[in-house]
């Protein structure tokens, strides 16, 4: 695959539409060309320790971030015409989803594609996991930020290029 955006969210809560911060990863022609990351205001605005524990981020962060709904304004343009790939894509999509669903934006049935699954797939009995970073790190990717949105979205990236 030569043409996609790797996306990856994270979120406050155990509510998928509590986006809070996502990271975007434009790849053209076999190559990473552009990135794009913002902070969101979460819906609901309430943040679970267990989510914070994970990726670090507070309401303080997000208090005066951005809703979906004008971050998706900015980004919706530069996606439209091409696939999604996420690492775990049934959570990532099922996040877009709900994002839209809250602020009633018209979702237009976008194709996702998972490295996870690839990873399953392809990489069956060789790796000890497929989790992100152990992916990452056999397709020749260091992960230093894990759970860092764009971060993810990059190494997904790096792995959509080897494995899909």
């Amino acid at each position: 695959m030569d043409n996609f955006v790797a996306i990856d969210f994270e979120t406050a809560n155990n509510v998928r539409s509590s986006v809070c911060s996502v990271g975007l990863v434009f790849v053209r022609d076999g190559k990473i060309v552009d990135e794009r990351y913002s902070l969101i205001k979460p819906y609901p605005n309430y943040y679970l320790f267990k989510n914070t524990e994970i990726h670090g981020l507070t309401k303080e962060d997000t208090l005066d971030a951005p809703t979906f709904e004008e971050v998706w304004e900015q980004f919706e343009p530069l996606v439209r015409d091409l696939p999604f790939v996420a690492h775990n894509a049934p959570f990532d999509s099922s996040c877009l989803i709900a994002a839209h669903k809250v602020y009633d934006l018209y979702y237009p049935n976008y194709t996702f594609f998972c490295t996870l699954q690839a990873s399953r797939r392809k990489l069956r009995g060789i790796l000890p996991n497929h989790q992100l970073h152990t992916v990452a790190a056999y397709c020749g990717y260091d992960l230093d930020n894990h759970h860092n949105a764009l971060a993810d979205a990059e190494a997904c990236a790096h792995i959509a290029l080897k494995l899909l």
